[in-house]
């Protein structure tokens, strides 16, 4: 049988088997009692050739309906932003997606400016004094972020709002409970955190309390209120997760007295996929500098007095002492911070403003627009950002696949994580969304029996 990617002819297997002694491939395997080897060919379908293949693959791949086809109104941590076309020419340059490690400065200048880059502009948006060089996503962000508060404060007990991404929250159990540290859940009151039950639940033992704003729901929290009741206790820490595309309209976390900024990055200029990849954004005080998590970046000058960047802060062997560990993630999505830093760069303080803009006046046009179909009414009532969710008698399901069938990518059924919320959908709407998409959409929902 011929492999088309093994190159070795007959000639050079026998040199080979030669070299080493041994008459036939079987004899490499003379180890393996003969009872457990294979005696007849594995049972796969007959090969098909390289032409055979790509055309089965494009025939399955236009079986999918991707934001290319279909307008979006899928949200729940993921949007459908617009992506400046300039992101894809520079990312797929080979220099940034080959680049690794930044172990040496002397050979990783261009990547470690990259990182000291994306660090700057995350500080500038977040309003903090200082940003690692990222981590893998979102939820692994809140989740190095709470192991922080600890580690610095030497208390063991994290509260959380339930009004965070699932996702996030479910992270949050799997690493706490391996660190052996408590995490407890604050309660929800009409979408949002409810105050007077964090209010109740901080006390000498809390080493930080998380909030999500825009939280889960599109709700946009409370975080001054939260940041005042989590000081209460001494050295506990304010961790915010946030959109950072949400920073180009609202307040910084900075300027609300946030202690640790965390999020998912995705929403600066990286594309959907099933899962990512994505970036952990994590931002924070100075106070903290010597317990950020991951790699951090700084700036100095080489001998010849030329400014220069390197690995600061944190020798590299830190990453292997183990409970001691600032971390355990000892790397950081180096080109997804790098695509983040080209967005921010290329869409500017304006530019982000007016994409922020749009997407919080059209959700709140859809919004007005199905309430008044009179077949939805607000599942929350508070403000919100670019998401909304609505309830309604008809199943989330049907309501999805009428859309779909309609051409359109619908919203997300918040019964998959609240089933108190069967019939609830959350709606995103970003500035790509056009009028005559909404009012699709609201057409197509006022019409379903």
């Amino acid at each position: 049988m011929t492999h088309p990617y093994v190159p070795a002819t007959d000639q050079d297997k026998k040199a080979m088997l030669e070299a080493i002694g041994l008459s036939s491939t079987d004899d490499l395997f003379n180890d393996i009692p003969e009872s457990f080897r294979l005696k007849e060919p594995l049972k796969l379908d007959e090969s098909k050739s390289e032409l055979e293949v790509l055309s089965y693959l494009s025939k399955l791949a236009k079986e999918n309906k991707s934001v290319s086809d279909y307008p979006c109104f899928l949200g729940a941590g993921a949007y459908d932003h617009y992506i400046p076309t300039i992101i894809d020419s520079l990312i797929s340059r080979s220099e940034f997606y080959t680049s690794y490690t930044p172990y040496q400065p002397e050979i990783s200048q261009g990547t470690l400016q990259s990182i000291f880059e994306f660090q700057t502009l995350i500080t500038r948006l977040t309003g903090m004094d200082i940003a690692n060089a990222s981590l893998y996503d979102g939820g692994t962000a809140c989740t190095e972020a709470a192991i922080m508060a600890c580690a610095s404060s030497r208390k063991g007990k994290i509260l959380v709002s339930k009004s965070i991404n699932p996702t996030s929250l479910e992270i949050l159990k799997t690493y706490l409970k391996s660190q052996h540290l408590e995490l407890v859940e604050v309660e929800m009151k009409d979408g949002q955190t409810d105050l007077e039950d964090l209010k109740a639940k901080v006390d000498d033992e809390t080493a930080g309390v998380i909030v999500q704003s825009p939280n889960f729901f599109g709700i946009i929290e409370d975080v001054e209120k939260a940041v005042e009741i989590t000081h209460t206790a001494k050295k506990a820490a304010m961790i915010l997760s946030t959109d950072p595309f949400s920073l180009g309209l609202l307040k910084t976390p900075g300027q609300m007295g946030v202690d640790i900024v965390v999020g998912e990055g995705q929403s600066l200029g990286l594309p959907l996929g099933y899962g990512g990849p994505y970036l952990g954004i994590l931002a924070t005080s100075d106070k903290f500098m010597r317990k950020i998590p991951g790699r951090l970046i700084g700036e100095t000058v080489d001998e010849d007095g030329k400014r220069s960047y390197v690995l600061t802060l944190a020798a590299r062997e830190q990453h292997i002492k183990r409970e001691k560990a600032t971390s355990n993630i000892c790397t950081n999505q180096g080109l997804m911070a790098l695509w983040a830093t080209i967005y921010m760069v290329t869409m500017g303080k304006e530019g982000m403003k007016e994409a922020a803009y749009q997407s919080t006046q059209k959700a709140h046009y859809a919004y007005d627009k199905l309430l008044a179909t009179g077949k939805f009414k607000p599942l929350f009532e508070g403000p919100f950002f670019l998401e909304f969710a609505l309830t309604s008698d008809l199943e989330a399901e049907k309501v999805n696949k009428a859309l779909l069938d309609a051409g359109i990518i619908g919203g997300y059924d918040l019964g998959r994580d609240f089933p108190e919320y069967k019939n609830a959908i959350l709606f995103a709407v970003t500035e790509k969304r056009t009028k005559e998409e909404i009012d699709k959409l609201v057409e197509v929902l006022e019409g379903i029996k």
